[in-house]
């Protein structure tokens, strides 16, 4: 019975377990099973205090449960695996500890320290592009109105100038203020590209997607750049906006192939490289939503990695690693991405750059 009852917890990556307020087992998920290394029967009945380190922190949590002290608990705790006859090393565990209606059962579900670090910084990334969002859209505003201002007051000007040569000089000037008022412009269009812009959703296969950019970046550098692919064509269609899409790899893969050329040389060397690769997950949170199965995109390159002093930064708008770079390129890949219920990551370090784009899948 019990196990028809929390079967639900199967489908869960964190490690489950059900006691009653002695601490003994009524139901642990496969995950669970997975990482201690015993099978559901040797476990269920048996004490799980006995599996972590310091099993104190767990009857504590229990007798205050027990006495309505409160409905949940957290602290962090070491599990010990098993491996045969010999324990393996202790995994470090984020434990919850919850009251289920049943007033003596309890859930106690622990999340990996790695998991609960993703998911951290998942949340962090979410409230700080939201802000970056709210910046731009503001900052572009105060600037589009006087820029407009400033671009027509050039215009008449010229208008009335006479044909000498002061004047001549003149319209030089003039034709300078025109000029970077138009490049503050596409400036601020960019900013507001993605906000304003109504989406097309449509059906979308990553890898026609991959394929569209791949042209493109073989197009621009035709010599020393060898882009990969590798792909797993069981990927199903799913629902988003396919020019977003090929924005966002654009933007990844156009800044790779400049750094691999212009502050790299690779290219130049003749043994630059970009991969493409597609991979399915299973049992993914996106947003504290939890998904069956997830595309995996994973963008590769051979340069010299980011610099240190801006890794944490490089989705901020305004930040680039690059000379002449804008740095609009991440921060307009993260947005598309998010827009799309999905996650961008990088890993970086000197010879191999990745970002990795996660998307939910039906």
């Amino acid at each position: 019975m019990p196990r028809i009852r929390f079967q639900a917890f199967d489908l869960l990556s964190s490690l489950v377990a059900v006691v009653d307020l002695h601490g003994r087992v009524i139901y642990v998920n496969a995950a669970l099973e997975d990482a201690l290394g015993i099978s559901r029967r040797a476990i269920e009945g048996s004490d799980l205090g006995r599996n972590f380190m310091e099993p104190q922190a767990l009857e504590a949590a229990l007798d205050g449960v027990a006495a309505n002290a409160f409905a949940s608990l957290r602290y962090d705790a070491l599990l010990l695996p098993q491996s045969g006859t010999l324990a393996a090393e202790p995994i470090p565990v984020h434990v919850i500890i919850t009251q289920t209606e049943a007033r003596d059962e309890v859930i106690v579900e622990m999340l990996p320290q790695e998991a609960q670090e993703k998911l951290d910084r998942e949340e962090r990334n979410a409230t700080q592009a939201l802000a970056n969002k709210e910046l731009i859209r503001n900052l572009a505003h105060e600037i589009k109105n006087p820029l407009g201002g400033i671009r027509g007051a050039a215009q008449l000007l010229q208008l009335e100038l006479s044909d000498t040569e002061k004047a001549k000089s003149l319209t030089e000037y003039t034709q300078v203020i025109i000029h970077e008022a138009d490049r503050l412009q596409t400036l601020v269009d960019r900013l507001l590209e993605p906000h304003r812009k109504p989406r097309e959703i449509g059906d979308v296969n990553i890898h026609e997607v991959c394929e569209r950019v791949r042209s493109l970046i073989v197009a621009e550098f035709p010599r020393g750049l060898k882009v990969v692919r590798d792909y797993d064509t069981s990927i199903p269609d799913f629902r988003g906006d396919k020019e977003q899409l090929i924005q966002t790899l654009l933007n990844i893969a156009h800044n790779a192939a400049q750094v691999l050329s212009i502050e790299n040389g690779r290219i130049e060397q003749g043994d630059a490289r970009i991969v493409f690769k597609t991979r399915v997950a299973r049992q993914v949170t996106l947003g504290k939503r939890r998904h069956r199965l997830a595309l995996e995109l994973h963008i590769q390159d051979n340069g010299p990695g980011i610099p240190p002093e801006i890794k944490d930064r490089i989705f901020y708008p305004l930040v680039s690693g690059r000379e002449g770079g804008s740095g609009l390129g991440l921060t307009l890949a993260q947005t598309f991405v998010q827009q799309h219920d999905g996650l961008i990551e990088v890993e970086s370090q000197p010879g191999r750059t990745e970002f990795i784009i996660t998307i939910p899948l039906p």
